[in-house]
């Protein structure tokens, strides 16, 4: 299969999820700079309709990301949150804005030090624990979708949990590996 054919049909069986589908749509509208959805309700939805199962089930929150360097407060951050709540109550579904700008002033209280500050959205996607979950798709003026999956797809559609090279947290690695194992049984965990 082509890259592009890849593309083509990971943006399709992302949007089999009516709330993805709704959020792309939608996210336009909150006028943020670099912003996509991204993460587990992406992946979970490929691994979801592999499985033969509902494209949403399981799938506890919806993350999207931004980038504005312009404020990094909390104050600031939290009025796009309620702006996000508001766009999207009616999915009945969690949805978490976090702007990317601001992750290095939390992550070490959170997950553990050496968190670097980022310089985009692409940066935060890029450091997700499992390489082939490293992916994100943006709905840009024209109506296409963008997607960003840096390590390709092949892996993800394989199912092949591998360490992310660009943040090595073995102890987190696992946990995280186990857990989707425990959910998608076809997974298998690599080495790095």
């Amino acid at each position: 299969m082509t890259a592009a054919a890849a593309t083509q049909r990971f943006i399709e069986r992302a949007r089999t999820n009516a709330v993805n589908r709704a959020i792309l749509e939608r996210l336009p509208r909150l006028g943020l700079a670099d912003c996509w959805l991204v993460a587990g309700c992406l992946f979970q939805t490929i691994w979801n309709v592999r499985s033969h199962r509902p494209p949403d089930e399981g799938i506890r929150d919806y993350d999207i990301f931004y980038f504005d360097g312009s404020d990094l407060s909390y104050e600031a951050e939290d009025r796009e949150i309620r702006r996000a709540a508001a766009l999207f109550a009616d999915l009945g579904v969690a949805v978490e804005l976090k702007n990317q700008a601001r992750v290095h002033l939390w992550y070490s209280k959170r997950f553990g030090p050496g968190y670097p500050q980022l310089r985009s959205s692409r940066d935060g996607i890029d450091r997700f624990l499992v390489s082939c979950t490293c992916v994100g798709l943006r709905p840009d003026e024209d109506g296409t979708i963008e997607l960003y999956a840096p390590f390709g797809l092949d892996e993800l559609e394989k199912g092949i949990l591998r360490p992310n090279p660009n943040n090595l947290r073995g102890d987190r690695f696992v946990e995280k590996a186990e857990s989707y194992r425990a959910r998608w049984p076809w997974l298998t965990i690599a080495s790095a």
